[in-house]
């Protein structure tokens, strides 16, 4: 490399070139610049997506779309986990839980439509223990209820979606909560640092 050309090199790296030795950094020597300081925005780490849905997901997936309230009980779900000490993986299934039973609706009594008497975002019965009405249409007692249930299963962590699911909820349909596990992973991946 011919001298000018290694200057310039040097020059643009911060090093000064002073008869074939590097002299350190020429700040001293640099001309001084009008500096602002620089806003850097740094995003929170998202979760591991191997944490999120360490097994792939099972079969075809469902998407919705949410409206403000839904992604309010998302959030929710998130944070019950959070504060139970449950990691990532738990919210995951919740949340995928909650899409099957309600889409993510925390729902009051539906007249003939109800399902027995189930209630709330994980269609939880009064009748079989969950809890009362108001408990169970509380979103924070209604995730706290579930996941208490979950950490009951030995190797849920370990555990296909819907297994761990149908184990705590003990659906007529105990596959469909597998469709919902990325929809799940990505709102978990999206709220769980913010």
């Amino acid at each position: 490399m011919n001298t000018i050309m290694r200057k310039s090199v040097l020059s643009v790296a911060g090093l000064a070139f002073a008869g074939g030795v590097f002299a350190g950094p020429i700040a001293a020597h640099a001309n001084p610049v009008d500096a602002k300081p620089v806003a850097v925005a740094v995003q929170a780490d998202k979760p591991d997506t191997t944490k999120l849905i360490p097994h792939g997901t099972q079969g075809d997936q469902s998407h919705i779309t949410l409206n403000d309230e839904q992604i309010g009980n998302a959030k929710a779900i998130i944070a019950a986990t959070k504060k139970a000490g449950l990691p990532e993986r738990a919210a995951v299934i919740s949340i995928a839980t909650s899409l099957q039973e309600s889409k993510l609706n925390n729902l009051g009594h539906l007249g003939d439509m109800n399902d027995h008497d189930s209630l709330g975002l994980f269609q939880q019965r009064p009748s079989s223990g969950w809890g009362t009405p108001e408990q169970i249409t509380n979103p924070e007692y209604s995730t706290t209820a579930f996941l208490k249930g979950l950490k009951q299963v030995d190797g849920w962590q370990d555990m296909p979606l819907t297994q761990a699911a149908q184990t705590v909820q003990v659906s007529a349909y105990p596959d469909a909560y597998a469709q919902w596990e990325q929809q799940a992973a990505d709102l978990v991946g999206q709220y769980w640092n913010s």
